[in-house]
């Protein structure tokens, strides 16, 4: 995914922070994202699928990691997502293809850990879902809709574990008949039993989304904001533009470092 603004016809109409070509900022965040990524399921692969501590990812120091990468990943696609509309259409159907292929590997070679809407499968809906959605999005001031989001985001963040309200100080607990279909897991309703090894649905993560969509257009408008948007971290950059095809390839790699460091002498 290329954190890159599409030149139009007429660039004296269009705000300075948008003429520039290519947003590296952005790339160098999503590079850090990915390295960050890469260690965290190195060192899960190794502790938790080979064995050799299983609980190791229910600490909270080792969840809030996780749970830091995944917000990392989820607010920068928001980002990003007013920088390519024209090709946010073939973008959203690509990676839902790519996440559709990902459950089905699971499925057949770790059938007692398959992905069900993972990542993949929930950034290729949330692209899709803003294009009908970005026209009234515009009308909302950047500051209140990114505030709201927020908001929003941390009100539902435990609607899939059956509850609403502020974590740890106030929480409605919803109807179980909600979590009743498997077929409603995207939306954040997932039965008591359901399980995935890698799972974001709708809700609350499509408000994360929408709050790096509106920071990310606040952002771009204003002044100076084109040079620091320029600035670069190598190699992290470099990772950045690839990110995508360094997530399909890094997991497979994991483990087979993790199988040299169990079973070779």
């Amino acid at each position: 995914m290329e954190a890159q603004i599409q030149p139009t016809e007429k660039t004296a109409e269009v705000p300075k922070a948008r003429r520039y070509r290519r947003a590296t900022l952005l790339d160098t965040c999503r590079g850090i994202a990915v390295v960050n990524m890469i260690f965290y399921h190195l060192l899960y692969d190794y502790q938790v699928l080979f064995g050799n501590n299983r609980a190791w990812d229910e600490q909270t120091r080792v969840r809030l990691w996780q749970q830091l990468i995944c917000c990392s990943f989820v607010l920068l696609s928001g980002w990003v997502w007013r920088l390519g509309k024209r090709n946010n259409l073939r973008r959203g159907v690509m990676l839902n293809l790519l996440g559709f292929i990902i459950t089905l590997i699971t499925l057949l070679l770790f059938p007692q850990a398959p992905i069900w809407f993972g990542i993949l499968n929930f950034i290729g809906c949330a692209v899709l879902l803003m294009i009908p959605l970005e026209k009234p999005l515009r009308r909302i001031p950047r500051l209140v809709g990114a505030a709201v989001s927020l908001l929003l985001f941390i009100l539902t963040y435990s609607l899939p574990n059956g509850a609403v309200g502020l974590p740890m100080l106030l929480t409605i607990r919803l109807p179980r008949a909600l979590y009743r279909f498997p077929a409603l897991a995207f939306l954040g309703f997932a039965p008591q039993n359901f399980f995935s090894a890698d799972y974001f649905p709708l809700l609350p993560w499509f408000f994360l989304y929408l709050f790096g969509y509106f920071l990310g257009g606040f952002c771009m408008a204003l002044p100076g904001f084109e040079q620091i948007a320029r600035c670069r971290l190598p190699p992290f950059d470099a990772v950045g533009r690839y990110s995508l095809w360094i997530y399909l390839a890094h997991q497979p790699l994991c483990m087979a470092i993790c199988w040299m460091l169990v079973n070779l002498p």
